[in-house]
């Protein structure tokens, strides 16, 4: 599109260029033509009349005008002469158009009859077949310009259609090398196209970094943490363990599971697409009762009431842990945030609504908190300040918007909605 944009505009460029001058050359002959007609032919009858009274006032039997195109007639006129007035008259009979200029001289009157019908064929001879032969060759030097336009343009477009088809996943830099492009490439192209090169160059070793990157970590950090947790299960059902000791499990439980869901998030958004992650129905119902029982732990030892309320059940169509990782963040930062009262979720048609009556958050603070390791209290476990940064980035990725209202000292609501769910009854 971008290329076949670019010829119209040359094209349109020049035949507007030579439609003006068209134009401009055929009002200049117009205008020319009017002068001739008008202007010149009354000033040759002035003169004219001029010269026959001055050689009548030397030799009084000197010839009237009579020519092929001009005669003379002196104080006795044809009869549709007579009644004209001194001055300059423009007539039609018989198919002639002349110009008459009438005159007095010495108690003398002296009539010029011009036939202008010659003019205008003049006019026709002398000015519109040179304009023809002029705008035949305006149009054949601009439609040579516009042939070599286009070869000059021709590597830059075929430069930015090869750009455009260009695959990020899998950059072909040899595809931009000038040497392979249409035309003669000048200076100035085979410059733009090596620079193109070069980045494609860096970008395909972008995405082998991206996806060895992804690779490695999903099972260097995995496995160690799995083992963590493994091991740290065997200790909490050691009878033997003292109660400090099962409490440091359970930390060492938690903060693995944190640390593995970080991971997860982390992974996930540093993949360019989903590529993967499969894609199937997910009720939102199960995803949140899962990370709900999960996120209530954070809650154990304070005067926290806990409810899920459902007067619907959604379904979309989405990696499941996308959609653990987005809701798990959000309920683990309301549990951890919350010291008493209660922390409520509710779903709706189409939208989860998660409340507390936790510190809350200054309402000019909100939008800082979408911004990495920015927290409302720095020393609260449960949170790495790094939350809803993850959660705005899988909001905006997946089309699931999410809106955060909060007071200090009142709590916080938080409200995702979810544009194409399916909405079934609670009761399937």
């Amino acid at each position: 599109m971008a290329a076949s944009g670019l010829r119209a505009r040359l094209g349109r460029t020049f035949l507007l260029q030579a439609a003006f001058i068209s134009v401009a050359a055929i009002i200049g002959v117009f205008l020319a033509s009017v002068v001739l007609e008008g202007v010149l032919i009354r000033q040759a009858l002035r003169e004219e009349a001029a010269h026959f009274w001055a050689e009548r006032s030397r030799d009084p039997a000197f010839p009237l005008p009579g020519t092929v195109n001009l005669t003379g007639y002196l104080d006795d006129p044809p009869a549709d002469l007579a009644g004209l007035a001194p001055g300059y008259h423009e007539r039609t009979a018989g198919g002639a158009e002349t110009v008459v200029l009438v005159g007095d001289h010495g108690g003398e009157r002296l009539y010029l009859v011009f036939d202008r019908s010659g003019v205008g064929r003049l006019a026709t001879l002398y000015g519109l077949l040179p304009l023809a032969m002029v705008l035949l060759v305006l149009y054949l030097s601009t439609w040579l310009a516009f042939r070599a336009s286009r070869r000059a343009f021709s590597p830059v477009i075929a430069l930015a259609r090869r750009v455009r088809e260009l695959d990020p996943n899998a950059p072909q830099p040899a595809r931009l090398d000038p040497d392979t492009l249409p035309g003669a490439a000048d200076d100035e192209v085979r410059e733009l196209a090596e620079a193109l090169s070069r980045y494609s160059q860096r970008l395909a070793e972008f995405v082998d970094r991206e996806r060895n990157f992804t690779r490695d970590a999903s099972h260097e950090l995995r496995s160690p943490l799995t083992v963590i947790q493994m091991a740290a299960g065997m200790l909490a059902s050691d009878a033997t363990l003292s109660e400090s000791g099962q409490r440091s499990v359970r930390r060492i439980r938690r903060a693995t599971g944190d640390m593995q869901e970080l991971t997860s998030a982390f992974l996930l958004l540093a993949r360019e697409s989903e590529t993967g992650l499969p894609v199937e129905p997910v009720s939102v119902n199960e995803v949140i009762e899962d990370e709900f029982e999960r996120a209530r732990v954070l809650a154990e030892g304070k005067p926290v009431r806990s409810a899920v309320r459902a007067s619907c059940r959604l379904v979309v169509e989405a990696p499941e842990k996308v959609l653990s990782v987005l809701l798990g963040n959000l309920l683990r930062n309301a549990f951890s945030y919350t010291d008493a009262g209660e922390v409520v979720v509710d779903i709706d048609p189409g939208v989860v609504v998660i409340r507390d009556s936790g510190i809350g958050i200054a309402p000019e603070k909100v939008g800082d908190m979408y911004r990495p390791f920015v927290r409302e209290d720095s020393a609260r476990r449960g949170g790495h300040g790094v939350g809803l940064t993850i959660v705005k980035r899988l909001s905006d990725r997946f089309g699931w918007p999410v809106t955060i209202e909060s007071q200090p000292g009142v709590g916080t609501r938080v409200e995702v909605r979810f544009p194409e769910a399916r909405i079934e009854s609670s009761g399937d």
